[in-house]
């Protein structure tokens, strides 16, 4: 096989990559280790900034997203039981966010992606990547070698772009020689749940207490998304349904008739914290993507659009260099994405520390994140800030 772009990791990233392309005629396969019906179920983010939001819509893939979704215009902080909203239109310029889960998204890209676009293979393990350096043999050409229905094959590329995570195989590709990591780790985690019941409110609700952060989200009109702050190492199983209801009542409870609805709940996970970034985003003809070059902690709703972020960027840089022969643009790819990388992992990190409890933390310290949280509520500047990251700085290279 042989084609311009070989894509490893069908998700979000990967098929929003390949979709860019084919709408800019440069081909691509996209290759996925698992089957269709686990990346389609695969639960993660649900808040698109409007820069992914524009993007979908400009590459076609937003019909079902513009029926479905939920387009929010602020979130609620809550402390000291008080409420306080953040106005993101107002404070933007008009930007908002839009509530629309990963797993319809990927669904939308899918369907597109297998309707008209190149090809995408489900269940092709990559099991190395070669010739990767600048002027390596057999014509240059970086090589992808995948099993594929019981086969061992070869695609050929002129590019490689490793959308497949932390623990895919495209990072590997980068030498540790040239690679560096940066990681911060937290001392808490989110145990998480689906229940089918209408959300409690209107936009999402982020919640610091003395007991621990909570959160309170949705996936649709009838299917509310919920998380709790729990010590690392939690075992979902050892939570009863009652007792992560009567906790989100204590976290998220506000003076006032405000009521927290419950019903079945269907889904738990726990999801530890953690911030990591690779540099360079970018060795040879390796490219990485998303999850494969960071992870920022949930608290910001950065992951998906930074992943949405890194693909703008590189399918201009590679319809650039096809339509002229110019590496300019890939050459910055790294550096480009990084800008906005460092923003969201500050941004992200920032939230989670305002708003959690650390374990060891002193009074003192509980004190001053309640000082930095009121500074938000009372100060116009200050919640500009945070609905600026939150919708995504304009100004910062996306497309």
């Amino acid at each position: 096989m042989r084609t311009t772009v070989g894509i490893i990791g069908g998700g979000p990233a990967g098929l929003l990559l390949a979709r860019l392309l084919h709408r800019a005629g440069v081909d691509s396969v996209v290759l996925e280790n698992r089957d269709r019906s686990y990346v389609e179920q695969r639960q993660r983010a649900g808040v698109l900034e409007q820069g992914t939001v524009d993007a979908l819509r400009a590459c076609g893939a937003s019909e079902r997203m513009d029926r479905e979704g939920m387009e929010h215009h602020g979130i609620e902080l809550r402390f000291d039981r008080q409420g306080h909203r953040i106005d993101f239109p107002q404070l933007t310029g008009g930007r908002s966010v839009m509530v629309y889960a990963q797993t319809e998204m990927v669904k939308d890209l899918i369907a597109l992606q297998l309707a008209d676009g190149g090809p995408l293979l489900f269940e092709a393990e990559a099991l190395s990547v070669e010739n990767v350096e600048e002027g390596s043999g057999d014509g240059g050409r970086p090589r992808i070698r995948f099993s594929h229905e019981g086969r061992e094959k070869t695609l050929e590329c002129d590019v490689v772009v490793g959308c497949d995570g932390f623990h895919g195989i495209a990072r590997t590709a980068v030498p540790a020689a040239v690679r560096r990591d940066f990681e911060r780790t937290y001392p808490y985690s989110w145990l998480g749940i689906l229940a089918d019941v209408p959300p409690s409110c209107e936009e999402l609700i982020y919640a610091h207490s003395p007991r621990g952060f909570a959160l309170h989200s949705m996936r649709s009109e009838t299917v509310s998304r919920l998380y709790l702050q729990v010590p690392n190492g939690t075992d979902p199983a050892d939570w009863s349904d009652e007792r992560i209801w009567e906790e989100l009542d204590a976290r998220l409870a506000v003076d006032g008739d405000w009521k927290l609805e419950r019903g079945q709940i269907f889904a738990k996970s726990v999801t530890p914290m953690r911030s990591w970034v690779t540099e360079p985003m970018r060795h040879g003809r390796v490219f990485l993507a998303g999850d494969a070059a960071h992870i920022v902690p949930p608290t910001g709703a950065k992951g998906l659009n930074l992943a949405v972020s890194d693909v703008i960027v590189l399918a201009r840089a590679l319809t650039h260099w096809q339509q002229t022969g110019s590496r300019e643009l890939l050459d910055s790819y790294s550096d480009t994405c990084l800008r906005r990388v460092w923003r969201a992992e500050h941004f992200s990190y920032f939230m989670t520390t305002a708003l959690h409890t650390d374990p060891e933390q002193s009074p003192f310290d509980s004190r001053l994140q309640l000082s930095q949280l009121h500074r938000i509520a009372d100060s116009r500047a200050a919640s500009t800030e945070l609905a600026e990251n939150y919708t995504g700085i304009p100004g910062l290279p996306i497309g």
